[in-house]
């Protein structure tokens, strides 16, 4: 064994659990593909003050939880701890709002990092799967997307996840509402780092999970009964598009979200399988995002999916992915002249789109049964000396034990009809 091990709370994959996360990537971006989102992909690291502006100096994101680091140039960089900021930036840089088709929908999917105590469910690396849609304001892209967030899910054959709905309001009402909170909270026995944040975003208390804060809790301001006519009638209009989408939400007067940047809609998967690290995905709209980082007024809304925690989802549904096996045919060459005919015939085969394999390291027969039973193929390709005399291999079908010579120049097609 190495001396070396992954870092605390981070996690490798390897196969054969590997292929499960591949097809949780494969199913989450599926919809979007579906829906004119065009990839795109952002480095692992950038400018902290990306996340300090965007993401909001007052989230343990920012405060606690990113990874920084100083290059030999003497630049501060952060290891990317979301992927909204990094896409928006990517896209103000790229012009990609001045191409005149607005609004502009990507997707993504990669690796992001956060220092956190590790837990089951909460890594310091992750994988997300995530899209925006950039420049416009109209709640029928906030409905798209959680109604292609649902579809996702559902493929999957998920079943046991809410999503909870709430509106943060805008730039005209919330500071109405931030004052009238601020008030209530002033008067509670809280903590100093609490304290703190009453004045920086007061909002986020209402996020503290902790059972001592949300006692003193009751009774507090709520947000909807402060919202403006305009982000009322906004959220209705989300409301309904999902309703007649037949889409199931639960209005949550309390969801906030752990980022500083969003504004009217905001909603959260959540899996009741999870324990306390419930939520599966979640987002929001985020019109004054790009401002903050620099940009021109570009209201837009997203959302990221965790690949680990739907994995985890899966899991405690007792949901098993239907995978295809990553083998159809197995060589197994018995000799040095079947070694080198073999090695020809899987290459021909993986040209013609077949996957094939082959028992590499010249061992016996047995070792080499004992490959091709663990590589899950459908079909074994065994041959020696006298088969090739005769122009011929064995196929045996694994599944149902049935063998059977083809001719050797017959094998790719032969293959071919058989798995067809």
């Amino acid at each position: 064994m190495s001396t070396f091990k992954a870092p605390k709370g981070t996690y490798d994959l390897t196969p054969p659990d590997s292929a499960k996360y591949l097809a949780v990537r494969e199913a989450l971006s599926a919809p979007l593909k579906n829906s004119g989102y065009g990839y795109i992909e952002t480095p692992g690291f950038e400018d902290v003050a990306l996340f300090s502006r965007g993401v909001g100096e007052s989230t343990d994101i920012v405060s606690k939880e990113m990874y920084t680091l100083t290059t030999k140039g003497g630049s501060e960089l952060a290891l990317r701890p979301e992927g909204t900021a990094s896409v928006l930036r990517a896209a103000l840089e790229a012009n990609l709002h001045k191409l005149g088709n607005l609004p502009v929908k990507l997707w993504y999917s990669g690796s992001y990092y956060r220092y956190e105590r590790p837990q089951k469910g909460r890594y310091r690396h992750f994988s997300q799967v995530g899209a925006e849609a950039i420049g416009a304001e109209d709640p029928a892209l906030d409905a798209e997307l959680i109604i292609l967030a649902d579809q996702a899910y559902r493929t999957l054959g998920l079943q046991n996840f809410r999503i909870l709905l709430n509106s943060l309001g805008d730039k005209e009402c919330r500071p109405v509402y931030r004052d009238a909170l601020q008030e209530f909270l002033r008067e509670l026995d809280l903590d100093e780092d609490t304290r703190r944040r009453i004045d920086l975003n007061p909002l986020r208390v209402l996020d503290d999970k902790r059972p001592e804060v949300q006692k003193q809790l009751v009774g507090a301001p709520v947000l909807r009964d402060y919202l403006c006519d305009a982000c009322k009638a906004y959220h209705e209009e989300v409301r309904d598009l999902l309703t007649a989408a037949g889409v199931v939400y639960e209005d949550d007067e309390k969801l906030v979200r752990g980022l500083d940047y969003y504004t009217r809609t905001t909603f959260e998967f959540v899996h009741d399988g999870l324990g306390s690290q419930s939520a599966v995905g979640g987002g929001g709209r985020y019109d004054g995002l790009s401002e903050m980082i620099g940009g021109p007024a570009l209201p837009s809304v997203g959302w990221a999916l965790g690949v680990d925690r739907t994995v985890l989802a899966l899991e405690a549904e007792g949901i098993e992915l239907e995978l295809p096996s990553s083998t159809s045919v197995f060589a197994v060459p018995l000799g040095e002249e079947a070694r080198r005919v073999l090695f020809a015939k899987v290459t021909e085969l993986r040209r013609a789109g077949v996957a094939a394999d082959f028992a590499f390291g010249g061992r016996g027969l047995k070792g080499a049964m004992k490959s091709a039973n663990r590589s899950g193929a459908r079909f074994t390709v065994v041959a020696g000396e006298r088969d090739l005399a005769d122009g011929v291999v064995q196929l045996k079908d694994m599944e149902s034990g049935e063998q059977q010579a083809v001719a050797l120049d017959a094998l790719v097609a032969e293959v071919q009809q058989k798995l067809a």
